[in-house]
């Protein structure tokens, strides 16, 4: 016996099928109420991939040109610029094994301990 897909009706993650007629002068269109099952909003990218007898549409997702402002990005490759600067100068430490990392901050605590502690 072969598998059944479920099938969720118009509630789940599955639609019904919606079958439409195609005219010869006629573009395809994808009814609003299959756009909103699909979330689909108006400037959304499509996808088409077409097989004989099939064509498959997907959206696709907004390209992120920047996930910052400039001013961001400014602050950002300055850091990283420092941060590189450092690696250079080998003001760097690690990596580490388990055992060096608590040696390492085993003797910064020391080192901390014997430092005057400043008035706040």
């Amino acid at each position: 016996m072969l598998p059944v897909a479920p099938d969720f009706g118009s509630r789940g993650n599955v639609s019904e099928p919606m079958t439409i007629t195609l005219k010869e002068k006629t573009q395809l269109v994808v009814p609003p109420s299959v756009q909103r099952r699909a979330r689909l909003k108006a400037g959304a990218q499509l996808e088409f991939k077409a097989t004989p007898g099939i064509i498959t549409i997907v959206s696709k997702p907004p390209v992120a040109i920047d996930e910052y402002t400039p001013e961001q990005r400014r602050i950002i490759d300055a850091r990283l610029a420092l941060a590189d600067e450092d690696v250079k100068k080998g003001r760097v430490y690690g990596p580490f094994t388990a055992k060096e990392a608590t040696r390492f901050l085993r003797a910064e605590l020391k080192a901390r301990a014997k430092k005057p502690k400043r008035p706040r």
